[in-house]
């Protein structure tokens, strides 16, 4: 609909004010005023018109007024009713009468949608990152506009491809098992090799099942997070996760040099050098976790893990935390209620050690078999952990400390004859701490050890790993170079599947292939109600595939 403004030839001659007219307003029929607003007749002459125009502005000026008035009467009315005990009326939305299966199905589809979009954005916000990194470094960089667009365009192209990348599914069939590495409470790490392109990866694989009985959801969405999170050398490279009915699949990085577990059953106790080179590399390590907002909680032997080069990555973050929702046992049982589960709080075992002397040798020979058992090693657990009370980053210092004295002593400081005896020593560090008489330690050495072995409050690294790296023992280090400096011990390889430094003869019962058919898991009623808990496991590493030419 046009309106027609037009104004009136103006007269030659007369007075200024004689040469203002008003303009003409030619209004349709149709214009659609409201109800009590009408236009005037055409024939009228542009005073009428303008005064006719006013005067139903005025009409509509009063009927907003009575509006409002009446607006205010019913805000007043029902205020009073609220204040005298009479609550508005108004609709209630109630699940009283919905089925549980409309429940389950409600819950699912929201936990889906949440997670898309949670995961849209955050890759969103990655790939936005990405760019802006690529832009900084054009401008600083040499070249022509054009060499630079087509550089942002080439960017634009692997986003695209990765974006595409993302929505293929991985599969076990996607990989052929080469030979079983290790073997833990929940599954094995097998050394596989991907069916397309040749490469050799470690495949940690989960059993659904036992992640429900032993109530252990939340650790494991803790350790997916933190190695999909982390991108430090200090932390094993997480490159692909995905999931089937029965199993929750890791593929990581293969580090052949085994693990330092291994290197002490071997070589029995380090020098200090060598004990200052490694804990060096493991403060750095912690500290790489922390500045994540995570915490390790079970620092140990077997969790340090040795590369090509012979230096250390940290592995295994099944009882890590990041103080996420998906990290608290109490969301899953939320998210699961309804499902029956075996165990509603979370505990950390006792492990069986040796405590004289004479028994350590024994101790020694079990120790790999412990390693393997759903008991677990509790003996560097720091003693805030057992008593469930709150703790901080902390607790992961007091395990460097016992791992120290094990370097250098050859056996951990609390290991004892039964479960309840571990736990004793652990909790009465200060009368069970004990530095043997035939193997004598620096003034240096036994200091850190006490100094990390200690209440919280007065313990090394609780403001900080600079804490730490200031104390004397570390003299000389040169952090910042570490890793690039010749390790004491690099592993001699024959392959890249050499296995050598793995114990793999205490694996030969374990099947080489995952058995992902028979498993009562998947015939479960409510398995579909248990994947739930599994939503957002799957991750595809996009500076992985940018560097191996897959985008």
């Amino acid at each position: 609909m046009d309106y027609v403004y037009t104004n009136p030839a103006q007269p030659t001659g007369g007075s200024p004010a004689a040469s203002v007219e008003s303009p003409t307003v030619h209004i349709p029929n149709n214009a659609g005023y409201p109800p009590n607003m009408t236009a005037a007749p055409p024939a009228a002459d542009p005073a009428t018109q303008q005064q006719y125009l006013y005067q139903q502005q005025l009409i509509m000026q009063q009927q907003q007024h009575i509006a409002q008035q009446k607006q205010q009467q019913q805000n007043q009315q029902a205020n009073s009713q609220y204040a005298a005990g009479q609550p508005e009326a108004h609709f209630q939305r109630s699940t009283d009468g919905l089925p549980r299966s409309a429940m389950d199905r409600s819950a699912s589809a929201k936990l889906r949608l949440e997670n898309f979009y949670k995961g849209t954005l955050a890759q969103t916000i990655e790939r936005n990152q990405r760019r802006i990194e690529v832009e900084k470094k054009l401008q600083s960089e040499p070249g022509s506009t054009e060499r630079k667009n087509r550089q942002l365009l080439s960017l634009g192209r692997k986003e695209s491809q990765y974006l595409r990348l993302r929505r293929t599914r991985l599969g076990l069939d996607d990989f052929v098992t080469v030979k079983v590495i290790g073997k833990g409470a929940f599954g094995e790490v097998r050394l596989v090799q991907a069916a397309d392109t040749g490469k050799i990866y470690a495949m940690k694989t989960l059993r659904k099942s036992e992640m429900f009985k032993k109530d252990q959801l939340a650790h494991v969405k803790a350790e997916r997070d933190v190695l999909a999170e982390s991108d430090s050398p200090w932390v094993v490279q997480l490159y692909f996760s995905f999931q089937d009915s029965q199993f929750l699949y890791l593929i990581m990085e293969f580090l052949p040099g085994g693990d330092l577990m291994t290197m002490l059953i071997k070589y029995d106790i380090f020098s200090e050098p060598v004990t200052r080179f490694y804990i060096a590399e493991c403060v750095l390590a912690i500290e790489a976790i922390h500045k994540l907002g995570f915490i390790h909680r079970d620092i140990k032997p077997d969790n340090i893990l040795i590369d090509k080069d012979g230096h250390i990555k940290l592995s295994d973050f099944g009882l890590s935390t990041g103080f996420h929702k998906t990290h608290d046992s109490q969301y899953y049982q939320r998210l699961m209620e309804g499902v029956q589960n075996s165990h509603g709080m979370e505990s950390i075992n006792l492990t069986m050690s040796l405590k004289d002397k004479d028994k350590i040798a024994t101790w020694k020979k079990n120790r790999r078999t412990l390693a393997y058992s759903t008991v677990g090693t509790p003996d560097y657990i720091a003693p805030e952990i057992f008593l469930q009370q709150g703790y901080g980053q902390e607790c992961d210092w007091w395990s460097l400390g016992t791992i120290m004295f094990e370097c250098l002593c050859g056996y951990p400081p609390f290991c004892s004859e039964n479960p309840h005896e571990t736990y004793r020593k652990i909790m009465n560090w200060r009368e069970t701490l004990y530095f043997p008489d035939d193997q004598p330690l620096s003034r240096e050495a036994e200091d850190l050890i006490r100094r990390l072995i200690c209440n919280p409050e007065q313990r090394l690294g609780r403001n900080g790993a600079q804490e730490i790296k200031a104390h004397p023992f570390f003299y000389g280090v040169n952090w910042d170079r570490i890793r690039s400096q010749p390790s004491p011990h690099v592993p001699q390889l024959r392959s890249i599947t050499d296995t050598s430094y793995f114990p793999t003869e205490d694996l030969e019962a374990v099947p080489d292939a995952v058995d992902a058919m028979n498993h009562t898991y998947a015939q479960t009623d409510n398995s579909a109600q248990k994947d739930l808990a599994f939503v957002g496991y799957t991750f595809k590493r996009f500076d992985y595939l940018l560097t191996r030419n897959a985008i």
